[in-house]
């Protein structure tokens, strides 16, 4: 062909293409898209926004160690005990001295619906509490209305009826906002309840989750012994839906307070630099039903986990459960990659029932779920 008739009929292409029918327009677009261009535009493109869509949380999560560095270490203390050595001699041993009387303790929660986690915690530390302060609400931290189901079960309590200190806050019920608003908000009024309870200068604060429960005689050896700093972290072991899954053993966030009125506030943050090695037990959705399972997830401060509904369907729930896998699907939360990778799949199933409460061993049957090789919710 001629270059002229070859201009010719590229004319003639280009006037049908303006005069054609809507269709003929249309397919006269993609015949002038390049194969590259068409690719980069209707397949790379949109794989990248769905794969962004689908895992850019895990892809932060991934890259965190880049653009967050990881929090002041603490200075970490010793801890010793063993059943056959002195109260004098153990406050020898981290550099203490023995009081002439122990100080009175006062453990105060929130509490949502963990009422096997309460049993287990009060049982542990009932020896050593002088006042168990209980506050909970009508309302969950993401404005969900709830139950009252410390009320609901409280003849389950009896044995701590004489040193209970209960209390109730109507929710603000307030949609849409930040749910560690109205978590902060609850905090603010167990501060109040706790001085309705009595506590005074120099008694020992608990302040932890219903699920962080420190060992009996972690709380023993801090109310007998003189030198300990005047706020403590709990160095607690990490565990996820049962004892059966030992994620870590760096759950911090328990913490033992040595109280000044005007100036100890109720929070859930560090508030020191020191942390007690071995000092107890975090079993994180430790629930017997999957429902309870559900529950949290939708009610508590990091709902924003759940992107999918398909998160809450409890053959899936159930499932991630035995796995040891995470209800989230999110990566872990580390500052440095050796750490990030090594912890990346799930949580290794544990066979090891030792050292853990006692009141949980010895009631076994009617804690089942809790132990290793019974990971299978009763309304799964």
């Amino acid at each position: 062909m001629k270059v002229d008739d070859y201009s010719t009929s590229k004319r003639n292409d280009e006037n049908s293409c303006k005069v054609g029918s809507r269709m003929s327009r249309i397919r006269c677009m993609i015949r002038g898209l390049e194969l590259k261009t068409f690719i980069i535009g209707f397949i790379i493109i949109p794989a990248i926004v769905t794969g962004v869509y689908l895992h850019g949380q895990k892809v932060t999560y991934f890259l965190r160690p880049l653009w967050q560095s990881p929090p002041k270490p603490f200075i970490h203390m010793p801890h010793y005990y063993n059943t056959n050595v002195t109260m004098a001699s153990l406050c020898n041993l981290h550099g203490w001295k023995l009081r002439d009387y122990p100080r009175r303790v006062y453990d105060a929660v929130l509490f949502s619906n963990e009422v096997d986690m309460l049993t287990i915690r009060w049982k542990e530390l009932y020896p050593y509490i002088t006042q168990f302060v209980l506050l909970e609400s009508n309302s969950t931290f993401t404005s969900i209305p709830k139950t009252l189901n410390f009320a609901i079960n409280r003849e389950k309590f009896e044995f701590i009826k004489s040193r209970l200190t209960y209390g109730t806050i109507g929710g603000r019920f307030k949609n849409g906002e930040n749910p560690f608003i109205e978590e902060a908000y609850q905090r603010v009024a167990l501060d109040h309840l706790l001085r309705i309870a009595g506590i005074e200068d120099d008694d020992l604060l608990i302040m932890s989750d219903v699920d962080e429960i420190p060992s009996a005689h972690t709380i023993d050896l801090l109310r007998w012994c003189d030198g300990p700093p005047p706020i403590v972290h709990l160095n607690l072991n990490n565990y996820l839906y049962s004892f059966e899954f030992n994620l870590d053993h760096k759950s911090w966030r328990a913490s033992v307070h040595q109280y000044q009125k005007g100036t100890t506030r109720y929070v859930h943050y560090r508030q020191s630099d020191y942390l007690l090695a071995d000092s107890g037990w975090h079993c994180s959705f430790c629930f017997r039903t999957i429902s309870d399972f559900v529950f949290k997830m939708k009610a508590y401060s990091h709902t924003d986990r759940v992107r999918f509904s398909h998160y809450l369907d409890p053959k899936r729930i159930q499932k991630v459960i035995c796995n040891g896998a995470d209800l989230y699907d999110m990566l872990p939360e580390e500052y440095t990659f050796r750490e990030l990778i090594g912890k990346m799949g799930p949580i290794p199933h544990s066979y090891s029932a030792v050292h853990l409460p006692s009141y949980l061993l010895k009631n076994a049957d009617k804690y089942r779920y809790l132990l290793p090789g019974n990971c299978i919710r009763e309304d799964s």
